[in-house]
């Protein structure tokens, strides 16, 4: 798949099943996706894998974070055979701005899901108050300087027969401008150059 195709057709998918993308191809995918734009190759973030059992420990974690039944949170990280928790890790010692470590993370992840999307599995990104909540937090052990920014749901979309649309690149004309330095060169020096 090329990827003006990948960009085009990627949809965040809503009912993933197995297979998950292996443990060898996930990393394969990850090593390409963290060739993403990263201002001095700091690579500020770690990913946190979790499927089958360890689920559940998720979706009760999510229920102490945001007062909703373990049961509808438990169901909830059964909608993807594979969750991967994504937290930012920065340098804090860099000279590039945290906000610019954030960019390169999520930068990142837009580019696993297009690798994703391309290798025939399915992807959509959740976030929400319990990602970065204090239990949340001590459950996946984030350090103090970092922050949890959401989880990515991978496995393979389930089809309905329906093919895909591809999504109709939007007019931008209004979010595009040709940039002219002001002239601010006085009328007699411009004249005085000729």
């Amino acid at each position: 798949m090329d990827v003006m195709t990948a960009v085009l057709t990627r949809r965040s998918e809503h009912r993933l099943v197995e297979p998950s993308p292996s443990m060898e191809e996930l990393t394969y995918l990850l090593k390409a996706a963290s060739c993403a734009p990263d201002h001095g190759r700091l690579r500020p973030w770690r990913w946190l894998l979790v499927s089958g059992d360890d689920r559940r420990a998720l979706g009760e974690v999510m229920a102490e974070c945001n007062g909703k039944s373990v049961e509808s949170m438990v169901a909830k990280t059964h909608r993807a055979p594979l969750l991967a928790g994504l937290v930012l890790s920065p340098d804090p010692r860099s000279r590039v701005p945290e906000w610019e470590q954030l960019a390169a993370a999520t930068g990142m992840v837009t580019s696993l899901m297009l690798l994703l999307h391309a290798r025939g599995f399915g992807s959509i990104w959740r976030t929400g108050e319990q990602a970065d909540a204090a239990p949340m937090r001590r459950f996946l052990s984030v350090d103090e300087h970092e922050r949890a920014l959401g989880w990515l749901y991978m496995g393979t979309p389930v089809r309905d027969g329906s093919v895909a649309r591809r999504r109709q690149p939007v007019d931008i004309g209004s979010r595009l401008q040709v940039f002219s330095a002001p002239n601010d060169v006085e009328p007699e020096l411009v004249s005085a150059r000729r």
